[in-house]
């Protein structure tokens, strides 16, 4: 079995054909679980999902789909499709708006969610662009501060991530919803804007790249410790213009939450997509949302695949990315004593209930360190409701910490916690390229919420156990049970 963070895959199949994703065609005899979800007519989708710098939006109809192999074009009606309002100056909206006929509204989801709270007029007259294109086409799902959150998260809470879905978004972490099974695909805000006019999409086929979880992981270690070893291992362009699908035993042992965190960043080894097995987790956790109920896909038993990798999550110690790329991985005790400026806690994979909870428990009882900025911002309403009834939000304001609303903010630099030049951060978000939170010169390393917290209580880099010592076990998964009045979209 392949391990630690320095391991590289057990096996390879270089000269294979892989399983694809939801796009995969249905006459390949050896495709993986997407090609299965597209033979079970995953492509027939109730409703799309938005995304984007204002909001996005997207539509479904139904799909057809030919037999196509990984590497060939395929023409799409797409499931989900998507514009974002920032680019309404250019005419895109006006091409949507000349095909009336072509917009759903009972299939079209637009969240507000980068520039949400405004933070300037041009942000501002964006959301109000969105916020009228919706009430024109009696949209019901539409999203904004108050209502919503940041979207990845958002859209898997209201029930509209399931198994054997399909999601097309304008934003490049729309894979998130390979956590439940689903296959979800980021593209252009023009491209998806024309297909929402349009009705097609021409998009080629993908390979897949298996990737089998084995083992339990330790006190400390978590989904992001597992992604980031694995583009630590493949590098960022790892998973070029291909679809990574997980699986094996040891996704038991993560939570919805965690999976979320992995499914997230698989973009970040260039992933086009990803999908991984589901399970009784994933079931209890799309019934609890009232999910359009779905039949469950998994790969075809001689499914073949451009590369297999075993991560043994036995083995797996805490890690970060350093700057300025998600591939520089290193273990946290070869970086200890690095000085922070500022933590951040949240993102759209990264700010669920469970890190808010792993957060809590390092915070209970301290102070964040002097001179450090902590700043938590929990992904939705839903889950900042639950933080609040379970009291971890008293335990952040007595540690010194603040806690924003649901909004991208700092995450990809736009605002409510931009960095000066020369401050380094601490950041569960999904990227650290150079200028990714603020000035050109600071510093991003990428982490788990128990580093990100044990580094704010230190003002430096450190293992958490450095912090909290023996006082915790947090070994087990996380419960992560929605408060029943907000589960139903």
């Amino acid at each position: 079995m392949g391990a630690g963070l320095d391991d590289g895959a057990v096996l390879e199949h270089d000269d294979a054909v892989g399983a694809a994703d939801g796009r995969q065609a249905v006459g390949d005899d050896h495709g993986g679980a997407a090609l299965e979800q597209a033979r079970q007519g995953a492509l027939d989708f109730e409703l799309g999902v938005a995304v984007d710098i204002g909001g996005g939006l997207v539509e479904h109809q139904d799909t057809g789909v030919g037999d196509q192999r990984p590497g060939e074009a395929e023409e799409l009606a797409l499931a989900e499709r998507q514009i974002d309002p920032a680019l309404v100056e250019l005419g895109v909206v006006a091409v949507a708006q000349a095909h009336d006929e072509a917009v759903r509204a009972h299939r079209i989801v637009l969240v507000a969610d980068h520039f949400a709270p405004a933070k300037d007029v041009i942000s501002a007259e964006n959301i109000k662009i969105l916020r009228g294109f919706a009430e024109r086409f009696e949209i019901r799902h539409y999203y904004e501060p108050g209502t919503g959150g940041i979207e990845h998260t958002l859209i898997a809470q209201l029930g509209l991530v399931y198994p054997g879905g399909l999601i097309f978004g304008a934003d490049s972490h729309t894979c998130t919803a390979g956590a439940l099974n689903a296959s979800g695909f980021g593209f252009g805000s023009t491209d998806l804007a024309a297909a929402l006019a349009l009705g097609e999409l021409w998009a080629r086929v993908p390979e897949a790249i298996r990737v089998d979880l084995t083992g339990k992981p330790d006190r400390f270690v978590t989904g992001k410790d597992v992604i980031l070893t694995l583009i630590g291992r493949i590098g960022a362009d790892g998973a070029l213009y291909a679809s990574l699908e997980f699986g094996g035993p040891g996704l038991a042992g993560l939570n919805v939450d965690e999976r979320m965190a992995i499914a997230n960043m698989a973009v970040e080894a260039s992933a086009e997509t990803c999908v991984m097995e589901a399970d009784e987790e994933v079931v209890e956790y799309v019934t609890l949302r009232h999910a359009t109920a779905r039949q469950s896909v998994a790969p075809d038993p001689e499914a073949r695949y451009k590369a297999h990798h075993v991560i043994d999550l036995d083995e797996l110690q805490p890690v970060v990315a350093i700057p300025p790329s998600p591939a520089n991985v290193r273990s946290v005790s070869t970086v200890k004593a690095t000085r922070i400026d500022q933590v951040y806690v949240g993102n759209c994979a990264n700010g669920t209930i469970t890190d808010l909870r792993q957060v809590a428990q390092v915070l209970s009882g301290r102070k964040v360190a002097r001179g450090v900025r902590m700043i938590i911002v929990p992904a939705t309403q839903e889950i900042y409701l639950q933080a609040l009834r379970e009291g971890l939000m008293e335990i952040f304001v007595e540690a010194g910490a603040t806690v924003s609303g649901p909004t991208c903010g700092a995450c990809f630099g736009g605002h409510m916690g931009i960095l000066a030049a020369g401050e380094t951060a601490v950041a569960t978000t999904n990227r650290n390229f150079r200028g990714r939170m603020g000035d050109p010169t600071s510093q991003v390393f990428l982490a788990n919420a128990w580093v990100a917290a044990a580094a704010a209580v230190a003002g430096e880099l450190c293992h958490p156990a450095d912090v909290v010592g023996d006082e915790l076990n947090p070994g087990e998964p996380l419960s992560a049970t929605p408060p029943a009045e907000m589960t139903k979209a």
